[in-house]
């Protein structure tokens, strides 16, 4: 009976020490890992959403006609209130991605991704600021987001059956905007 009891309390000490240093050392280490890697992600699905709403508004500016004499200055003026709407969520999603770049990018492990989400943001924010028309704004834009929409939130067979076109596209729209010529590959 001594040697139950016994085996019983350490077994019992033993638990206990176990779960205090889980508790103290190992728990608050993973809790901190999770909050990093969730807010990791989180800002992924924003720069997703962000790159929608790229997309969304430079169709739909691109879509909206031109001024049409026979409309009416009510509808002109709730048009150039859209028009200037939808130009501000540009400018806001160009912002944010700009602003949070080091949490979305920095979470992809490949440099490459990292470059490729890095270069889209600060080009793409570039652009936004230009003092370009704002028809070529928009079709360079659009230019830019698209491949890397693709290749970052795409179907997996989608990014590779497009990744050369991709880069390329992404490649020729950076030069265009620098003024570099392109070479034909």
């Amino acid at each position: 009976m001594p040697g139950t009891l016994w085996t019983i309390l350490v077994a019992a000490v033993t638990a206990v020490v176990t779960a205090i240093a889980t508790g103290l050392f190992v728990t608050p280490r993973l809790d901190a890992r999770k909050k990093r890697i969730g807010e990791a992600h989180a800002a992924r699905d924003t720069f997703n959403t962000q790159l929608g709403a790229i997309l969304s508004a430079c169709t739909r500016l691109q879509s909206l006609p031109a001024d049409d004499p026979a409309w009416t200055p009510v509808l002109r003026e709730r048009l150039t209130g859209e028009r200037e709407r939808w130009l501000q969520q540009l400018d806001d999603a160009t912002r944010w991605m700009v602003d949070h770049i080091d949490t979305y990018a920095g979470s992809w492990v490949m440099q490459q991704h990292i470059d490729f989400a890095v270069g889209y943001a600060s080009n793409a924010r570039m652009l936004m600021l230009s003092e370009r028309e704002e028809s070529t704004k928009l079709e360079l834009l659009a230019q830019l987001t698209l491949p890397v929409r693709r290749q970052f939130f795409g179907f997996w067979w989608s990014r590779a059956r497009h990744y050369v076109d991709d880069q390329r596209t992404f490649a020729e729209t950076l030069a265009h905007l620098t003024g570099e010529p392109t070479t034909a590959a």
